[in-house]
Order: C-alpha cells, then structure tokens, then sequence
C-alpha cells in the first residue's frame, strides 16, 4: 500500500511559521529594544525596553500610544525610538491607532517570588 501525505500537510509547517511571528527574534540581558511586530526575550528582571516607534501620522501632536497587558504606557513620537519603562513582568506591547502587528516581550520571574 502506497501512503504518501496529502501536499497540504506538507505545506503546514510554512503557513503555522507565518502565523507565530512578523518580526524579529530579540534576546538580549539589562535592555532591549523592540519594534512592531517582533518578539523579545529579556534575560534580566527588571529589564529597560526601547520601542521604535512605528512611522506615521499618529494622532494631531504626532505621536501613538502604546498599551502594555492591561497598562497603558504613554504616548510616544511617531518614527523615533522610545525608552518606554523598566518591564519586571511579560507584556503584549499595540501600539493603538497603528495597522502593525503586537510585539511580544518576554521576562523571567524574579526568584524567591512568594507564590
């Protein structure tokens, strides 16, 4: 008997790789710096976040608001890169009013956290 996969299953792969990210893969230790769309992995905790800015209009002083997980983070000039905070925790960063895709920070537990 001649099993051969369907060609969509071989094609799989690609579309599910497509789907996960748009952007960089970023690891870095103490800072790191971000754009739309990519995914950071800070070593440190807290670690400093730098967020390039998207370029654009924005609203009428020119500048986007960025929203952490449930946080707003501020306003920020459109095309500049930002020093937005020190993270201690995980966050999914939009930049609202901007058709780019999240950016996905990740940040180790602090340890001896109390559970």
């Amino acid at each position: 008997m001649n099993r051969t996969k369907p060609p969509f299953l071989l094609t799989l792969p690609l579309l599910l790789a497509g789907c996960v990210t748009t952007g960089q893969h970023v690891t870095d230790w103490g800072e790191i710096t971000l754009a739309p769309g990519d995914t950071g992995v800070c070593h440190s905790n807290p670690c400093r976040v730098f967020f390039e800015m998207p370029p654009g209009e924005g609203n009428q002083e020119g500048r986007f608001a960025l929203r952490g997980t449930g946080f707003p983070i501020g306003e920020y000039p459109a095309g500049k890169t930002a020093m937005i905070g020190s993270f201690f925790e995980s966050s999914v960063i939009e930049v609202v009013g901007a058709d780019v895709p999240k950016t996905y920070l990740y940040v180790p537990n602090t340890s001896g956290e109390v559970e």
